[in-house]
């Protein structure tokens, strides 16, 4: 049984992007309920067809959700393990919920508040924050990674990035190419957060972070929620926008360890330099029945600007190792790319709701409504990761 082409994406909703700690006096639960409101009005439904959630990354808990909305009856609801890795497989566990006939009408939402998920903060309503979590606070095998100076994902980041440079010649130009880029789509969007524009002397006189890594390479760190509204096929035809279908979805990764693991970083040498997608990659390319050739547009998980590189190269963009001179020879870019990458600006540059706004961006393209929409985008790629097991993949086609 596949979920090809069983459920589309019917509704959008979104809070404003703000800069870290700007969000308040609301708080993630109000934000979240907020990006969901719109995103069932957008999809021309209520709370009351609501019944099911597909998340990720303890964006919330479901029953404090659904009490707050004023779901009538939650049929369905279950969470991905793992962080932002996880934020495109979501879609794929929704679709095969409602293929699956256990919800009809399903949401996935991430909502943020970075001030209250700090690396090392302190635990929100008695739960570990982002930070705790992705980081492992509190259990054996910190005390070996935080000892070797691994206290946070951009230096696992920067290990694997130095790697891939020794072992392909990949330059920080390179890495430049990918933020520019970003920035370059964000100017023109007015949800973005950073629209001044970025030169190749800007990023290189910015602040070093992790060698190779300076401050342009790092994701944003942003305040916000966004929500989409899952439905099936046949019940998609008669709502307010043209379905966007889930033609292919994977979750997963290699069963040794995750690509970006900063708790660890033993896994062999091929796994680790890359972005750990390639089995998640061909599982969904198979379910979908089409390959990288196809897809028009893509919204890659841009925690770190390396990994996009890698990602391109994970997802058969370009051959392993070419990532580097791929992005410089301008196949990301919006025009005149082969594959036109974070349309958007992404989360290095628009912002970093923990990979929702990647999926956000897809369906607008898919609609035909995007800022900076790419000509005659028929099928879009949204990725997940590179962060802790799951890392995900999934393919939407216009309706």
């Amino acid at each position: 049984m596949t979920i090809k082409d069983k459920a589309a994406v019917v509704g959008v909703g979104a809070t404003p992007y703000y800069k870290r700690g700007q969000s308040y006096p609301q708080t993630e639960l109000s934000m979240a309920c907020r990006a969901v409101l719109l995103a069932l009005e957008d999809a021309g439904l209520s709370v009351q067809d609501l019944d099911g959630f597909a998340l990720y990354a303890q964006a919330c808990e479901p029953a404090e959700l659904a009490a707050t909305l004023g779901v009538p009856e939650v049929r369905f609801t279950t969470m991905i393990t793992g962080g932002g890795g996880a934020s495109a497989g979501a879609l794929g566990v929704a679709a095969a919920a409602i293929h699956g006939g256990m919800a009809t009408t399903v949401v996935t939402v991430m909502t943020v508040q970075q001030r209250d998920r700090r690396l090392g903060g302190s635990s929100v309503g008695g739960q570990l924050t982002y930070g705790q979590a992705a980081m492992g606070i509190s259990r054996p095998y910190t005390a070996f990674s935080s000892n070797s100076g691994l206290l946070g994902p951009g230096h696992a980041a920067a290990l694997i990035a130095r790697r891939h440079m020794h072992l392909y010649g990949t330059e920080r130009e390179h890495f430049a190419e990918v933020c520019i880029t970003s920035r370059d789509n964000a100017i023109r969007r007015p949800t973005a957060l950073q629209t001044t524009p970025l030169s190749m002397d800007d990023y290189f006189n910015a602040r070093m972070i992790a060698d190779p890594l300076c401050l342009f390479d790092y994701t944003l760190e942003t305040d916000g929620a966004v929500a989409v509204v899952t439905v099936s096929a046949d019940r998609a035809r008669d709502l307010r926008h043209p379905p966007v279908y889930v033609m292919g979805s994977a979750h997963g990764g290699i069963g040794r360890t995750g690509p970006l693991n900063w708790k660890w970083l033993q896994m062999p040498e091929d796994d680790l330099v890359s972005s750990g997608s390639r089995s998640a990659a061909r599982r969904m390319y198979e379910m979908a029945g089409i390959g990288p050739a196809d897809v028009d547009v893509a919204l890659i998980y841009d925690n770190f600007s390396p990994m996009v590189i890698m990602q391109l190269e994970d997802y058969g963009f370009c051959p392993v190792g070419q990532g580097g001179p791929f992005v410089a020879d301008g196949n990301i870019r919006w025009k005149g790319g082969s594959i036109p990458v974070n349309t958007h600006g992404g989360n290095l540059s628009e912002g970093y709701v923990i990979g929702m706004t990647h999926v956000r961006e897809a369906v607008e393209q898919l609609r035909g409504t995007a800022v900076n929409q790419v000509d005659g985008a028929e099928v879009a790629l949204v990725t997940g990761g590179t962060s802790l097991l799951p890392m995900s993949g999934t393919l939407l086609r216009k309706g």
